[in-house]
């Protein structure tokens, strides 16, 4: 059956594609060339500083074994913050548990770093947040002014929604130049006069992979975009900043790991409980 969707892929391959292009494909990468900024950046030495987060979870006999962890990591390997959680419990909303982790790792870390990156995106800290989490937010980042969101994947299609566009705004970007720069800031006025976001699309060096940057604020221009540019070049792996690479990693709990949790705690030994993680 599956070669059978795999020839049928292949047969109607530019009819597929064609579809995600749309009408408008040619009008829309005309608009994104001129939205883009060529601009190779020159490494400048700063401390930087990647912050991120992870969870994961078990379920048996309607119980849920939790743990989630935030980790604050110089581009050095030195860490700066290590936060950790667990429990037993059940509907426990790991997300928003991790984010506010991460929020109070970038509370402790902002006055140890010239530049504080943020894994993910800056409106998901606002899309599920009460209005005290949503204030500290904007209190930790707005405190030095030095807090900057980096997405790897974006989805967003808020660029060129008003000619039709079927994809992300960085499909569009990548089709159009595979050279360093970035993309003119867009802002975004959705969540309130202090919640304002600012953001552009970035390609650090040539050929490597467009990153998004977020910023809380309005008050941005080129010449910020290409000072940040030249602060995250100095350490930045493949077109990716090497702190937030190495938060992850430090950060990530493992199916290995929550099983040896576990193990530990005797939980595998409850009559009815699922091998887990095997």
């Amino acid at each position: 059956m599956l070669n059978t969707v795999y020839k049928d892929a292949i047969i109607n391959r530019e009819k597929m594609l064609s579809i995600l292009k749309g009408p408008k494909f040619e009008q829309i990468l005309e608009k994104a060339k001129q939205n883009w900024v060529e601009f190779t950046p020159t490494k400048q030495d700063v401390v930087t500083a990647g912050i991120d987060s992870s969870f994961n979870n078990t379920r048996f006999q309607g119980i849920e074994l939790w743990a989630t962890t935030a980790v604050s990591i110089k581009s050095n390997g030195e860490v700066l913050v290590d936060l950790h959680d667990s429990g037993l419990g059940s509907d426990i909303d790991l997300s928003k548990i991790a984010s506010k982790m991460e929020i109070e790792a970038c509370e402790k870390t902002v006055d140890l770093a010239d530049l504080v990156l943020m894994d993910g995106s800056l409106h998901s800290q606002f899309m599920t947040r009460q209005s005290s989490l949503d204030a500290m937010v904007v209190k930790t980042i707005k405190k030095r002014d030095n807090v900057i969101f980096i997405a790897k994947t974006s989805n967003t299609k808020k660029q060129f929604e008003n000619l039709g566009s079927l994809a992300g705004d960085i499909f569009y970007y990548n089709h159009i130049t595979k050279g360093a720069g970035f993309s003119k800031i867009f802002v975004e006025k959705k969540y309130g006069a202090d919640k304002i976001i600012s953001s552009t699309f970035v390609r650090l060096s040539d050929s490597t992979p467009i990153i998004k940057l977020e910023f809380l604020g309005g008050n941005r221009d080129d010449d910020e975009i290409k000072s940040i540019m030249n602060k995250l070049y100095k350490s930045s792996v493949g077109g990716y900043p090497y702190a937030l690479k190495l938060a992850h990693n430090n950060c990530k709990i493992s199916d290995k790991e929550l099983a040896k949790m576990v193990s530990l705690l005797g939980l595998s030994n409850e009559i009815g409980s699922r091998e887990v993680l095997s």
